[in-house]
């Protein structure tokens, strides 16, 4: 898009190990070390020149089998307003005019839509479409409730966590999740945080401290953290029952031309009064090539995937793609 930046590359990987961590900075005070002039982070959503791809990638999804994506599980009124409408607000605050939100309506000038939303109970109302550059990607969609209105016109995902103010129990209480990586949010919904990351190798330290993290997010914050990949394909939907591409196929080896870094920009903000938090999701994909420029960099990546336990490197995908990306690595730490 014009006048608009490509997507910002972060290298997580510097520090030359993989864990599985909290890894929180405060959004707007902590500088965020894996840029290449590290400062502070003060937006939630993000706007670049892979807007369109992403708007694309989500709408798809949502044709094929929206229900797969998106859910609730006990998600009060309070907690839904509360989120959906800093949903809205912060959208408008970040995309620099582009997206409007007057405290009903929402209205979006790249994608030549708008909508009256009624966050506490979800609903939307008034759908209109007008001439807008990126109008066709959304020709004749219809947006199912308001969260889906409003993860439509975002390039990160968004999920809902909620803590019972009196048994202090944790939930995935709502999912927007319309671009996974290898796995189905419909797993999730409705199970505390200990059980969301279980399933992630290495994730037993983190989830031993759940009650505190859980606490963190709700009542402190915001904050930004950082999750890492590396994939063979830069399809953004990997939903396990989306048709397959070659990321991860048993036959799969691995290319430096094909290869790409992905990278999660994920944000946490709470409502305590609300009793939960907005979790966002914004997967950001690199060329290999690009992300590794140097033999600094070739060095802590091939140090980071060193470090990994077996289930680790079978749980990122990378059990037939190993020992030639190492070879790659080595061989441009030397240049």
């Amino acid at each position: 898009m014009r006048g608009v930046a490509p997507p910002t590359l972060y290298r997580p990987f510097l520090n030359g190990t993989y864990a599985v961590s909290a890894g929180l900075y405060r959004m707007g005070q902590q500088p965020i070390p894996w840029l290449d002039d590290p400062r502070p982070e003060g937006h939630t959503f993000t706007l670049d020149d892979a807007y369109p791809a992403f708007i694309a990638g989500k709408v798809a999804a949502h044709a094929r089998a929206a229900h797969e994506y998106m859910g609730e599980a006990a998600l009060t009124p309070d907690l839904r307003g509360a989120a959906l409408t800093h949903i809205a607000a912060t959208l408008a605050r970040d995309r620099g005019g582009m997206i409007t939100w007057d405290g009903a309506r929402l209205r979006n000038d790249l994608l030549g839509w708008q909508a009256t939303l009624d966050p506490r109970w979800n609903a939307v109302h008034d759908l209109r479409h007008f001439p807008a550059p990126h109008a066709a990607l959304v020709d004749g969609v219809q947006p199912l409730h308001a969260l889906d209105f409003l993860g439509l016109n975002a390039q990160e995902d968004l999920a809902l966590i909620a803590r019972d103010p009196y048994t202090g129990a944790d939930w995935l209480a709502a999912t927007h999740v319309l671009l996974p990586q290898h796995w189905d949010p419909r797993d999730k919904l409705g199970r505390d945080f200990r059980a969301v990351h279980e399933p992630v190798a290495g994730s037993a330290p983190m989830n031993a401290t759940a009650p505190r993290l859980v606490e963190a997010a709700v009542t402190r914050g915001p904050f930004i953290r950082f999750a890492w990949g590396l994939s063979m394909t830069g399809r953004l939907d990997h939903h396990p029952a989306a048709p397959p591409d070659e990321d991860r196929a048993a036959h799969t080896r691995f290319d430096p031309d094909r290869a790409v870094l992905r990278v999660e920009r994920q944000t946490l903000t709470g409502f305590p009064s609300a009793h939960g938090a907005l979790f966002t999701i914004r997967p950001l994909i690199h060329p290999l090539r690009n992300a590794v420029q140097t033999p600094a960099h070739a060095q802590a990546l091939a140090a980071a995937i060193e470090s990994m336990t077996p289930t680790q490197v079978t749980y990122k995908g990378l059990t037939h793609l190993q020992e030639d990306l190492l070879g790659w690595l080595r061989a441009r730490s030397l240049d």
